[in-house]
């Protein structure tokens, strides 16, 4: 079943369940595809289902961890090219490019139980931003590429929507 936001919710429980919703369409969006198209790239730019995953997982991470100053993993984010972190490379298993967002999933969703959403965090940029901020922020941003996927997963194999099933609560 698909979360749903609840209708009356407190703002830290409301933000949190359209984060998880989106977050968990992009990895339906990988249901049923085998590793090689997942992998392949759809677009000229070389979009692919997976380089959207390690993304996600990558921007989770640097969001809520390093923003907050928790610990991450090596994030594959490269100076001197942009879209490193959207790019699988020739060792990166599908399997191993979930775990990697499974885990980043994990480490926000600990920064977001621990912190309140007034609470500050210091951007990449220097710039202080809130949690709340940041909630909102990575909602727009896995919304976003949820749709992308969407539109590769229609390109491979007709399959469209974007949430497996509706909560009836």
């Amino acid at each position: 079943m698909t979360k749903r936001v609840p209708f009356t919710g407190g703002e830290k429980e409301s933000l949190r369940a359209a984060l998880d919703r989106h977050r968990d369409v992009v990895l339906w969006k990988l249901d049923g595809v085998d590793d090689e198209t997942a992998r392949r790239p759809m677009t000229p730019s070389g979009t692919s289902l997976l380089g959207l995953v390690k993304h996600l997982a990558a921007v989770e991470y640097a969001w809520f961890c390093q923003t907050f100053g928790r610990e991450t993993e090596p994030l594959p984010f490269d100076d001197e090219d942009e879209n490193a972190d959207l790019r699988l490379e020739p060792h990166e298993k599908p399997g191993d490019v979930v775990a990697f967002y499974g885990r980043a999933r994990a480490a926000a969703d600990r920064v977001i139980t621990e912190t309140d959403v007034e609470d500050l965090g210091t951007a990449w940029s220097g710039d202080a931003v809130s949690l709340r901020w940041v909630l909102i922020h990575m909602i727009e941003e896995t919304a976003r590429h949820a749709g992308h996927m969407d539109i590769l997963r229609e390109l491979i194999d007709g399959a469209t929507g974007d949430h497996p099933g509706r909560d009836e609560e």
